[in-house]
Order: structure tokens, then sequence, then C-alpha cells
């Protein structure tokens, strides 16, 4: 079996879009960018993590057995922990799908906050 490949943090920061789309777990590599639309969270998390340290985030949720076997599929290599940590700038794609992606949230947020009021109102008023 051959060597992992190994990433600076410098080469993952450049995956840091929706089209091209990597994040570090456990100091391991992850290509999502095919896994974008099938994450049961959403896109929105993976996207927010692009060329990031997801490792935390990834603990956090309490993945199950199939979620943590799954990610060996997108492994594509290991960080090199000795290189210089650089800031990653999330490109999630072009500024339109950037827009479209945060303002589906927002909207589904202000209708549910409608349906909720005009709920409240008619059951207010009866």
């Amino acid at each position: 079996m051959s060597e992992p490949k190994t990433f600076t943090y410098k080469e993952i920061a450049e995956h840091n879009t929706a089209d091209d789309l990597w994040i570090i777990i456990n100091d391991k590599v992850y290509n999502c960018t095919k896994f974008i639309d099938e994450h049961p969270g959403g896109d929105e998390v993976i996207i927010d993590l692009a060329a990031k340290d997801a490792t935390k985030d990834f603990a956090d949720i309490g993945h199950s057995d199939d979620a943590i076997k799954f990610l060996k599929k997108l492994y594509v290599g290991d960080v090199d922990i000795t290189s210089e940590k650089v800031e990653t700038e999330v490109k999630a794609g072009t500024e339109t799908d950037n827009q479209i992606t945060k303002g589906n949230g927002r909207l589904a947020l202000a209708i549910f906050i409608v349906v909720v009021s005009i709920v409240g109102y008619l059951l207010h008023k009866s």
C-alpha cells in the first residue's frame, strides 16, 4: 500500500468552493465536492467549513458509524501539520450562488415567521 498524499494548509485552502471543496477532520483531508448535495444536514454546513479544519464540528454533531465509514470514500490524503496555517476564505461558488444559498435560508425563516404569526392571530381571535 502506498503512502497517503500529504497536503499543506495552503494547498487545502485552494479547495474552498462548492465546485471544489475539501475539509479537514483529524488531520485527514476529504474531498466533499460530490457529497455537498447529499449531506443530510444541508449543503451550507459543509460549504461553511470549506478548506477548514472541521474536526470539532464533526465530533460535536455525533455522526453515526455509517457516516464515519463513508468518510473513507472521500479521503484524499493527510495534512502536513508542519506546514504554515493560512486563513481560508470560503468561496462557495459565484456571488450569485452565495446570494441564492443565503437567501433561501432567510426566505424560509421569513415564511415561517409569517405562518406562525397568522396562526397565532387566528388562535387569539377565536
